[in-house]
């Protein structure tokens, strides 16, 4: 493209034009005198020109302090490369006769040559690429600069057609009040294969992780770099400036091309919730890795509650620093591969808490990295004198070297906080009392939670939508003018992909036939005797709040399993509650599943305050008559609190608790599927439990399984998440498939999978669950998502009393009677002695008046 040139005086007054600058390329600094060199490198990539006749420690000077490239006469090249590597030498050769046909050949190995050459007309830059790169033909890059004249957009393309890039100073660009817009010349030199001429443009972090892909064109590239910000074309909406709706806007680091010049790349430094419209730091998935862990320290630091570890570490620095040395002094002795992988993870968790603690992030350190790459000399790097071992063993031998270190580890406890383990027990083993705390779940602190949910609950009773507002900025950290949307929803509320779109279409419709199937609508109609006629009919319940769990998640499935059976039962309003995302809107496949069941209302906010919105109703959220749907323990007790409140009068589909599961395995099992089944639960939160009963498996089967949970459950996202709820979790050993089904029994859990040999044979003796998957090809993640069964279940043990959401949960039955005048002839009187015993005369009175018409003129 161009290699911008500016002088040191210009970058000293203007540090932001250097910035400008860097965007699109390194900067070459025409001079180096009378300023902080190391200082003004670190703006952005810089390559330094240096007079002829400089000395070899300046120009080492320079490198070490971050220079990227040296630019030498060629007069000078050979006695500096006997101290610079080639790589960063750019040798200049002056050209007196820009007419001549042929130049002296050049042969000094170098990163590249630049030619200076008199005054060019563009017709005559062919002829004089083609003399270039005769005299350079070993020349990884040709750079060329005019003497004279002003450089055009037509001049900076000619020459990039040829693959060589001229020098511009900064005053002829438009970032410095020039004519040439640095937009333009990059665009120029890019060629589109595309029919609309835009550039595919892929945006990636400062780490270079793809985030997304997007378009561009001369004239957003050239906003881009005015604005420093991600600035692209849009297909549909004409210039897009990234986050200017959503917040989560782009700080523009770099832009370049592909080896092709048919692709741009842009650097850049994203902010949250991430550069996905599904609130994911990339289009591709969740982040991972380093940039994963870093993300997940930040929201740890903002978020962590008071108490855990993680606060501890973030708040106590004693404790991080004794936590850094541990984990340096575990890696310094490990000695196996995979024991060294692991020392290194911990060190660097421990490390970059460190770093996020005091607001240091990986792209400084990688900064720090590059800046040292660049340096040419080093010192000796030998260790400070108290962790010098080298010295010591000289002192002391190799014996004293190899000692114990001062403070002992102790390793069991280490490795028991690190690894991803279930507790074991063997039921055989166990006492009458330790046997009944196994089908204990993990304390929920009921009375704590009820006293922070009901101020809550009473605020929006009393002060309404105001209170919801102030609630939702409060929790949320979002400010809404309107915590409703009403339907019909606009198209452009939810947009998805195709795939997206056809997913859950799939999903739908299983769910769909599965709860139509449930729902009789045949009247019951029952003579109990002659002229008695008794029926049962059902309604749907009018109103039904739906609660759909949110904000850093997308939960279109809870969305489709709460929403279907409601469409399907009949209700008249639908409203569905759901937090708002960190931009305030609806993620777009919820609002899409919305859209499809019916809904009338979307309520733009979550916790209690919602659950109290739709209990008590507001000014522009409707009352209901039924509130369903999971939750955290604070929508739980808000339920539990709305229902008990006879002013409310609303119901609730069940109590629940965190999410759970047991799978029963024989030896037929395969031990990767049930590690899998059970991290699929375990994920879902700190307090979720996973249970194994192992009927009849052998020491090594166990073992297995154990392995797979460690190795599946550490690859995950949310292995930290996993390591909580795993250690809340165990594997009971029983000796048959009929004692592990009788534990199941009592323990009643949300969800069980039997990893069975012929498993359909032992459905019969479940009596206690939410929903059984049954056989190895019945994965828990399906019920959740799209088989057709539904994933709203009783947990916490209520699965002994409570049904999952279904058909019937949105509907009512009502019963009727109808008698004719010999039916209540033949019944009355059994009706006015029960009335008489009850001593309830008004009751025997209503049936006696109507029996003495009946029978007044009988003979």
């Amino acid at each position: 493209m161009i290699l911008p040139a500016v002088s040191l005086a210009d970058v000293v007054r203007d540090v932001e034009l250097l910035r400008t600058l860097g965007l699109a390329n390194d900067v070459l600094l025409d001079s180096v005198e009378g300023a902080n060199l190391s200082e003004v490198l670190s703006v952005t990539s810089c390559w330094v020109r240096l007079p002829a006749g400089t000395l070899t420690e300046t120009a080492v000077d320079c490198l070490n302090a971050g220079a990227s490239k040296l630019v030498v006469p060629y007069t000078d090249a050979e006695s500096l490369r006997q101290v610079v590597p080639t790589n960063r030498l750019v040798l200049s050769v002056p050209v007196d006769d820009a007419a001549a046909e042929e130049l002296p050949a050049v042969t000094l190995q170098a990163a590249g040559y630049l030619f200076s050459l008199p005054s060019v007309d563009t017709n005559n830059i062919p002829r004089l690429a083609k003399i270039l790169r005769a005299a350079a033909p070993k020349a990884s890059r040709i750079y060329v600069e005019i003497s004279t004249g002003a450089p055009t957009l037509e001049s900076t393309t000619a020459w990039n057609a040829h693959d060589i890039d001229l020098v511009v100073p900064a005053r002829e660009l438009s970032a410095a009040g020039g004519k040439l817009d640095l937009g333009d010349v990059i665009a120029g030199g890019l060629t589109s294969d595309r029919a609309d001429g835009l550039f595919s443009t892929i945006v990636v972090d400062e780490q270079r992780v793809a985030l997304g892909l997007c378009y561009s064109s001369a004239k957003s590239i050239s906003e881009a770099l005015r604005t420093g910000t991600g600035v692209y074309q849009s297909r549909k909406r004409g210039l897009w400036y990234k986050g200017e709706s959503s917040g989560a806007t782009q700080r523009l680091i770099k832009v370049a091309y592909d080896c092709d010049k048919d692709a741009l790349q842009f650097t850049v430094r994203q902010s949250d919730p991430g550069f996905c419209h599904l609130e994911t730091r990339t289009c591709f998935g969740a982040d991972s890795g380093i940039t994963g862990l870093e993300a997940l320290l930040r929201s740890r630091k903002a978020e962590a509650p008071e108490g855990s570890y993680t606060r501890r570490l973030f708040e106590d620095p004693v404790l991080l620093h004794s936590k850094i040395m541990e984990e340096a002094d575990e890696l310094v002795e490990a000695t196996s591969p995979a024991d060294i992988a692991w020392e290194t993870a911990d060190l660097i968790y421990f490390a970059l808490t460190k770093c996020v603690a005091n607001g240091v992030s990986i792209t400084d350190i990688e900064k720090q990295l590059d800046r040292r790459s660049k340096a040419v000399t080093r010192r000796a790097g030998n260790a400070k004198s108290k962790w010098d071992l080298s010295s010591k063993k000289a002192a002391n031998g190799q014996q004293a070297v190899e000692s114990t270190p001062a403070t002992p580890v102790n390793k069991a406890e280490v490795a028991t906080k690190k690894e991803i383990k279930m507790k074991s027990y063997n039921y055989a083993e166990t006492t009458a009392q330790q046997r009944q705390a196994l089908l204990l779940r993990p304390i929920i602190k009921t009375d704590e939670i009820l006293a922070r949910v009901k101020p809550i609950v009473e605020d929006v009773r009393k002060r309404g939508d105001e209170a919801l507002l102030d609630l939702t900025a409060r929790f949320d950290k979002v400010q809404l003018k309107s915590s409703v949307m009403k339907a019909p929803f606009p198209a452009d509320a939810m947009q998805l992909s195709e795939n997206v779109r056809a997913a859950i279409d799939q999903a739908y419709d299983n769910i769909y036939k599965f709860h139509e199937a449930q729902l009789d609508r045949t009247e019951l109609r029952v003579e109990t005797m002659p002229g008695v006629v008794c029926s049962r009919f059902f309604r749907a319940i009018e109103k039904v709040g739906l609660y759909v769990p949110g904000g850093t998640a997308v939960l279109p499935s809870s969305t489709l399993m709460l929403g279907v059976p409601a469409l399907v039962a009949g209700c008249s309003e639908i409203v569905i509650a759901t937090p708002p995302r960190k931009d305030g809107t609806v993620a777009p496949e919820v609002v899409y599943v919305a859209n499809k069941v019916g809904a009338t209302t979307i309520l733009v906010a979550g916790g209690a305050q919602a659950v109290a919105a739709m209990a008590y109703g507001t000014a522009t959220v409707p009352k209901v008559d039924k509130i369903c749907g999971p939750g955290n323990q604070y929508v739980t007790a808000a339920k539990m609190v709305a229902q008990s409140d006879s002013s409310a009068m609303v119901a609730i589909d069940m109590p629940a608790g965190p999410s759970e599961l047991l799978v029963i395995a024989d030896p037929t099992c395969n031990p990767a599927y049930v590690a899998s089944d059970l991290l699929s639960q375990a994920e879902h939160g700190e307090d979720s439990q996973v249970v194994l009963l192992a009927a009849g498996l052998s020491d090594s089967a166990v073992a297995a399984i154990e392995q797979e949970v460690r190795t599946q459950g550490e690859a995950l996202p949310r292995a930290d998440i996993v390591r909580e709820s795993i250690s809340k979790s165990y594997i009971l050993r029983v000796d048959s498939v009929a004692e592990a089904l009788k534990f199941s029994n009592q323990y009643a859990p949300e969800h069980l999978i039997l990893h069975l040999d012929d498993a359909e044979q032992h459905v019969a003796a479940v009596q206690n669950a939410g929903s059984v998957f049954v056989g190895p090809w019945s994965p828990e993640s399906c019920g959740d998502y799209a088989s057709g069964t539904n994933h709203t279940l009783p947990t916490y043990g209520y699965a002994r009393m409570y049904s999952g959401v279904n058909t019937l949960t949105f509907v009512k039955h009502i019963t009727s009677q109808t008698l004719t005048k010999e039916g209540l002839d033949r019944l009355g009187d059994t009706v006015t002695t029960l009335a008489e015993v009850e001593g309830l005369e008004a009751h025997r009175n209503a049936v006696a008046i109507r029996l003495k018409d009946i029978r007044r003129n009988r003979p």
